[in-house]
């Protein structure tokens, strides 16, 4: 399958601070990829700096590969006809990205009039047409609504109308679902996922509940201290986790599949915090690892790619030096 995104050895600096280092990875037409981690691990950042949404004094270093296209070496003019209409984001909270003096019809209008050739009669029939799209009830009249009428939900929505008024080739879904209750959660997941199929639209999925990557993601990306740590397909990334990290994040979820909310036993927390983004020596995961050993501080593991486009960044661990070996002999 073409890749639509390939992203390569991406990296964001902040003067000293680097809290993206050399993250990799695809995305294909139709595709929902996962990214996990915790609080940290420069997910958001990663997403922002695809969207090249980053604070002026940001360095961003790498290649982003879009259609072809490195959007890191294209002018802010071509950025911003791409911006929201090829590559579209839905951010964390909707309450302080709408806008609350407008109406949320006038905020879809303002995305259409500025991507597509309409006039503000046609742009706000098709403003109606996606709020009933995304299953807003009574849309004709709710367009002219401001978003603190609408409960969070509702308004959840309606970023989503906005950033697939253009039918956009990808989109970034940032903790879409936070602090959403779960029926609404639930909704909103399948919206997301009838339009993904609808549009053929790639969709990269932030969130930190791991019972969502497993009923609806195709691939899962794991990212700590700003590097992608495992990779793979969600049931064997789950059901075998290689990396000392997933291991933990995966003990420490009350909720490991989607069709129930509870896991039996207590939970492990995994000890300690996220590293300094200003730097680290040798493995960043050394300092909270069960199986850390001297030769972790050493240099920082690369990448280690396994069977059926599993990756992960820890040669110790003895199912992985199994499963390098069984990919060697394949080769």
């Amino acid at each position: 399958m073409t890749e639509l995104l390939d992203i390569r050895n991406f990296s964001v600096r902040f003067s000293a601070a680097e809290p993206v280092k050399g993250v990799s990875f695809t995305a294909a037409p139709g595709e929902m990829l996962a990214i996990v981690g915790e609080s940290g691990s420069g997910k958001s950042l990663t997403a922002l700096g695809l969207m090249r949404l980053l604070p002026a004094h940001a360095k961003a270093g790498g290649e982003i590969l879009f259609d072809g296209r490195n959007l890191l070496a294209l002018a802010e003019s071509e950025m911003r006809r791409i911006r929201g209409r090829d590559i579209a984001m839905i951010f964390q909270e909707p309450m302080t990205s709408l806008n609350p003096v407008l109406t949320i019809g006038d905020q879809i209008i303002e995305v259409l009039r500025t991507h597509e050739n309409l006039s503000r009669k046609q742009a706000r029939a098709r403003a109606i047409e996606l709020l009933d799209l995304v299953s807003i009830p009574e849309a004709a009249r709710r367009v002219d609504d401001y978003p603190h009428q609408l409960s969070g939900g509702m308004r959840q929505r309606v970023m989503i109308a906005i950033a697939v008024a253009c039918n956009p080739k990808l989109l970034i879904a940032d903790e879409a679902t936070t602090a959403l209750d779960v029926t609404i959660q639930a909704q909103v997941l399948q919206l997301l996922d009838r339009l993904r199929s609808q549009l053929n639209m790639a969709v990269i999925l932030i969130t930190h509940d791991l019972g969502i990557v497993a009923q609806w993601a195709d691939r899962v990306v794991v990212m700590y201290a700003g590097r992608k740590v495992e990779q793979g397909l969600p049931d064997a990334v789950f059901e075998t986790p290689y990396h000392p990290y997933t291991q933990g994040l995966l003990s420490a979820s009350p909720r490991l599949k989607a069709d129930y909310h509870y896991r039996d036993g207590p939970l492990s927390e995994i000890p300690g915090s996220i590293v300094s983004a200003a730097g680290e020596k040798g493995c960043p995961f050394r300092p909270r690892c069960p199986v850390a050993r001297a030769a972790c501080g050493a240099s920082v593991p690369p990448l280690l790619s396994l069977s059926a486009g599993r990756e992960v960044a820890c040669p110790y661990v003895p199912a992985i030096a199994e499963a390098s070996h069984a990919a060697s002999l394949g080769r």
